[in-house]
């Protein structure tokens, strides 16, 4: 009842144990799939994202640009594209660095998984501080605020809520050093350990 109520409290250049665990727990995860709703200052996107270690990922997009789908393998380090669904015409292949397939912020399919968010939050935390409050039972609130120095891809705080009972992240927003938001990601339906179709990420 005490930590239910208790202040957030501020840790300098420590990991909350809720965090280190979250990470810990992700380490054991093979595959996911999980339904985000991206919002930033020009572009919102709801998209079908999948996940597949050792770095393979694909998204449907449900909003805007409905049937497109986009396929990253760590094997050739490309991305094929379909704009009107796999299997129909054009298919591109595109490096992920490609303007046409970086998100706003400058974000890339292949560094788009939750554990790439993870090793960036790790960063900014031992940098900086973080401040944890108990939401409930079930969940956490951890604000990760980097030092005056720290920078990751413009990102200087991190908002993160983080689903106690699985380890990972229901929504995150990112701010820049002019605490001005850069994205706000939400996540549900998340699927860990799926078993997806042969050929899933090579169609």
């Amino acid at each position: 009842m005490l930590l239910a109520l208790a202040v957030a409290a501020t840790l300098i250049g420590i990991i909350p144990d809720e965090l280190s665990r979250a990470i810990d727990n992700y380490h054991q995860v093979e595959s996911y799939a999980v339904i985000i709703h991206s919002t930033s200052a020009n572009n919102n996107q709801h998209i079908q994202y999948y996940y597949k270690k050792p770095g393979f990922v694909r998204m449907d997009f449900i909003e805007p640009h409905d049937g497109a789908v986009l396929i990253y393998s760590p094997m050739t380090r490309r991305v094929n594209l379909w704009p009107f669904g796999v299997g129909h015409f054009p298919k591109l292949n595109l490096h992920p660095n490609n303007s046409l397939i970086r998100g706003d912020g400058g974000q890339r399919i292949d560094h788009s998984d939750i554990g790439t968010l993870f090793s960036n939050i790790r960063v900014l935390a031992i940098e900086g501080t973080t401040e944890s409050n108990p939401l409930d039972p079930y969940g956490m609130h951890i604000t990760i605020t980097g030092n005056k120095y720290s920078r990751d891809d413009g990102v200087h705080r991190y908002e993160l809520w983080l689903n106690s009972k699985n380890g990972f992240p229901s929504k995150v927003i990112s701010y820049n050093h002019q605490n001005e938001v850069i994205e706000t990601v939400v996540m549900e339906n998340l699927k860990v350990n799926i078993q997806l179709p042969e050929g899933f990420f090579n169609p």
